[in-house]
């Protein structure tokens, strides 16, 4: 029997004290429910724990359990086509078990430990193995083979017994390793690794790959790396949720690891159904077959919101390990951040700026500095890619956590209530926006799109630059006032802002472009602008320019163009320089 008790509780936080019994983020039970819990802070004279689940009816001298171990999520075939609460809990299991409202103290396994997979063992007796190596493959759904690694925190050894292929269940050992103090492993589908401890990786490399989303003010205006990290700030109803739908979608990533942290529950049902009924592009297959989700509603336990950025990480790096490309939809990271200070304000910490912690900055970087292009310790290549969304309260930019996040992720998305307003979506500001990858990727552009890729792009965001400035003008003094030149501009500008920056999630070819296509179509747009100038330069009347159509055929291109026949662009050029070759010699 354990001779730890507690002695106070404060909402999830508990102490015990006169007991040297745990360690550091040490593993407990509470109470004679076995809360699953935490340590977080460690004294002689306390020992201080955070509670993962409800504490409602727990009670002072109730006893707590060590463990010895880490809070840990178990890793093996079985976590895709899942969902999970914070703590890596299946909700399916715990809806049988308790219904539709989770009860505590429920003791549930991650995987399904009755199922069996069709292994197939990639190594035989005699075999040397080091930490990461890959022992043995089974198909976990449709798309994705599970490969079982040994932990990177084995010793390895020679292989010296091997099962048969065959059907195993995620305990069942399938191999077994000597060491060189002749010390055996047994090794099953499954292992266990420590949710804040990053997983090791053999090298981190260059991030000069990106991650191709088909939606063009991302790919074209503010692209993001596969490794790399973005931030989608955003006040309420600006779109956050619905661009990380579509991201999760379309982009290139072999897995999507979805972490709802504290939104609405009826938000989080939408998600959930709505990735149930998705069929995935690529494959023709189920979304679900290539997704984990982790939700954790506004209505659960406040410590399990903060547990669940780390569990969805850990699993993610658990699959890159495999040579995978990951994408990590976390929305929000907020919510996240409002569960650290309420955790602290129980701990009574010193505050800083709005209530937060003071390591409320190292807690952020900790969790975007996961993200990563790595080769792992077998070999493979593999990466993370960390999408969060943040939600400042009334569209606030300059609060704490938008502003920390701003400081550890090289891309900024930022989300314009007036553009959503408008009904232009994605709703993310071409001005606020930014990315720090463009140089790196410049060079994946040159080879596998165009080589003057880079330069179209920056001539396109210069006439939005221009525009910007030139509307401090026009509020001022109308458009009338303006050389037409400068009219020219703000029309070219228009047609890139709502034939270009603007799409259609709705319209089958509109909802995912290529990026041959989004090449084609600024190039189109700048040959307007060129021909445009030309003509003016030659005394081509501005007004019969400006009704010429272009400018509408233009913006109607995205539609009109099926992604399949970029050849048609051809034929758009063609009458360009048809009418406007008819029109300078009508001048002269």
């Amino acid at each position: 029997m354990t001779t730890d008790k507690i002695y106070s509780i404060n909402g999830p936080v508990v102490t015990v004290r006169d007991s040297v019994s745990f360690s550091m983020q040490e593993m407990v039970y509470v109470g004679n429910k076995r809360l699953i819990a935490e340590v977080i802070r460690v004294s002689a004279k306390e020992t201080t724990i955070q509670v993962y689940e409800g504490t409602t009816g727990l009670k002072p001298g109730e006893p707590v359990f060590g463990t010895g171990a880490p809070m840990s999520a178990l890793l093996g075939p079985g976590i895709l086509d899942n969902m999970y609460d914070g703590i890596e809990r299946p909700l399916k299991k715990l809806e049988e078990i308790s219904g539709a409202f989770i009860g505590d103290g429920a003791e549930v396994s991650s995987l399904d430990t009755q199922k069996k997979y069709n292994v197939t063992m990639t190594v035989k007796t005699g075999d040397k193995l080091s930490a990461g190596d890959i022992y043995c493959t089974c198909p976990e759904t449709a798309l994705i083979v599970h490969k079982c690694m040994l932990s990177p925190l084995s010793r390895g050894g020679e292989v010296i017994w091997t099962a048969e292929d065959g059907g195993y269940t995620v305990n069942d050992v399938v191999c077994k390793v000597k060491d060189e103090l002749g010390r055996v492993e047994e090794l099953t589908l499954c292992q266990r690794w420590p949710i804040r401890t990053p997983r090791p990786c053999a090298q981190r490399l260059p991030m000069s790959r990106p991650l191709i989303t088909g939606q063009r003010v991302i790919d074209t205006i503010a692209p993001i790396a596969k490794g790399g990290t973005a931030a989608i700030p955003g006040g309420f109803g600006t779109g956050k949720t619905m661009t990380q739908h579509q991201l999760a979608k379309w982009c290139d990533a072999d897995i999507i690891v979805y972490i709802g942290c504290g939104e609405r529950g009826n938000e989080m049902t939408q998600v959930l159904e709505e990735f149930a009924e998705l069929i995935d592009p690529h494959t023709n297959r189920p979304l679900t077959d290539r997704t984990t989700m982790i939700a954790n509603t506004s209505n659960m336990p406040v410590a399990a919101r903060e547990a669940s950025i780390y569990t969805g990480i850990t699993l993610a790096e658990y699959y890159r390990d495999m040579g995978y490309h990951i994408a990590i939809m976390a929305d929000s990271t907020s919510r996240w951040a409002e569960a650290l200070r309420e955790i602290s304000g129980r701990l009574e910490e010193m505050p800083a700026e709005e209530g937060f912690p003071a390591y409320l900055p190292s807690r952020i970087s900790e969790f975007y500095e996961r993200a990563g292009y790595v080769k792992t310790l077998n070999g493979k290549e593999g990466s993370v890619t960390i999408i969060g969304a943040v939600s400042p309260q009334g569209s606030d930019f300059s609060e704490p956590v938008t502003q920390n996040t701003k400081r550890f992720v090289r891309c900024f998305w930022a989300l314009d209530k007036a553009l959503a307003y408008a009904r232009h979506y994605p709703a993310i500001n071409w001005m606020s926006s930014y990315s720090e990858y463009t140089d790196e990727l410049a060079g994946y552009y040159s080879a596998n799109v165009s080589a003057d890729f880079m330069e179209v792009r920056q001539q396109i965001s210069n006439i939005l630059a221009t525009e910007n400035s030139l509307m401090e003008i026009v509020k001022l003094m109308g458009t009338d006032v303006l050389p037409d030149d400068q009219k020219l501009l703000i029309e070219t500008a228009r047609v890139v802002r709502v034939g270009f920056l603007q799409q259609n999630a709705y319209h089958k070819d509109d909802t995912y472009v290529p990026l041959e296509k989004q090449y084609l179509m600024m190039k189109t747009i700048l040959e307007y602008y060129e021909l445009s100038k030309q003509a003016l330069a030659k005394g081509v009347d501005a007004g019969k320019i400006m009704s010429n159509g272009f400018s509408e055929k233009l913006i109607k291109i995205k539609y009109d163009i099926p992604n399949d026949k970029p050849e048609l662009f051809e034929q758009y050029s063609r009458q360009m320089a048809e009418w406007y070759s008819s029109a300078a010699s009508e001048v002269v």
